[in-house]
């Protein structure tokens, strides 16, 4: 995310915040290991990245849940995490249909299974189910469809490099520049010079890895980047607005520096339809 909210009372005693009001060298050292992981899961097996993934998206729908439990709405928990698990892998193993069958089958099972409890507030438990359901695993279901490709596991290697650049260059430009704030009724320490830097390190890391890993056109790799920071920024601003909504902080706090696993993919989850979207127009399978 380009910046991250200030507690509410300022950093615990003893330890650093940054500017941006995260506990700095915590959230690096927490950033490295979840790249590292990412990293070995690409690479040691080829559908190593939706055993990381696939729990990575569990936890974002308990976050959810728990977040929608606050704003009382009582999302079905059992039927969205079983569509949860399957979608990625149905994804990887079957293509975009069987993402969609998937996908519906869920929010069948959602709505039955809140139907089978009474009809009383139903509408909105199954609205928040049916949300819950494709803001994270069938948005996230997206880098399985991009691992399936041929060359899969560069094509994913991509979207995390210039989704991550957006984060990046986004929190290094706001802490340094930022003055005018992009949506101050939603987060008010995003600004317009941290948009700037997000796009300049997005664009930069797509020219120079779509090239390298894909054998793809450098302005086609500018293009990539240039959909991710678009889709990043509208990722951070969405999970923004769904806190202010329900009327809570953070989903989560399972990670130190950081906040919660939705405050970490966040901006993943967006970028994956329309990082995937542009590689596949733009970007020629390398065998």
């Amino acid at each position: 995310m380009t910046s991250t909210p200030a507690t509410a009372g300022g950093p615990p005693a003893g330890k650093p915040a940054g500017r941006a009001g995260r506990n700095l060298p915590m959230a690096i050292g927490v950033a490295l290991v979840l790249g590292g992981l990412a990293l070995a899961a690409l690479t040691l097996l080829r559908w190593g990245w939706l055993l990381l993934a696939t729990p990575a998206i569990l936890l974002a729908v308990w976050e959810l849940y728990h977040g929608m439990e606050a704003g009382r709405i009582h999302v079905p928990l059992v039927p969205v995490w079983l569509g949860a698990a399957a979608m990625l892998p149905a994804a990887y193993l079957g293509g975009p249909a069987a993402l969609i069958v998937a996908f519906g089958l869920t929010i069948l099972a959602v709505i039955c299974w809140r139907v089978c409890r009474g009809l009383d507030d139903a509408a909105r438990d199954i609205t928040g189910g049916a949300f819950v359901v494709a803001y994270a695993p069938f948005l996230a279901a997206f880098s399985a469809l991009m691992l399936a490709a041929p060359d899969g596991t560069r094509r994913v290697i991509v979207f995390v490099l210039v989704t991550i650049a957006s984060d990046i260059g986004g929190y290094a430009a706001g802490v340094l520049a930022g003055k005018h704030p992009m949506a101050p009724s939603v987060s008010p320490k995003k600004s317009w010079e941290g948009f700037a830097g997000s796009t300049a390190a997005c664009v930069a890391m797509g020219a120079i890895f779509v090239p390298l890993l894909l054998h793809g056109a450098w302005w086609a790799g500018a293009l990539v980047g240039l959909v991710a920071v678009c889709m990043a920024t509208l990722g951070d601003l969405t999970e923004s607005m769904i806190k202010r909504d329900l009327g809570i902080k953070d989903l989560g706090n399972i990670l130190p520096g950081h906040g919660g696993i939705m405050d970490r993919i966040d901006s993943l989850l967006l970028c994956a339809p329309g990082v995937w979207w542009a590689l596949l127009l733009l970007v020629p399978v390398a065998v």
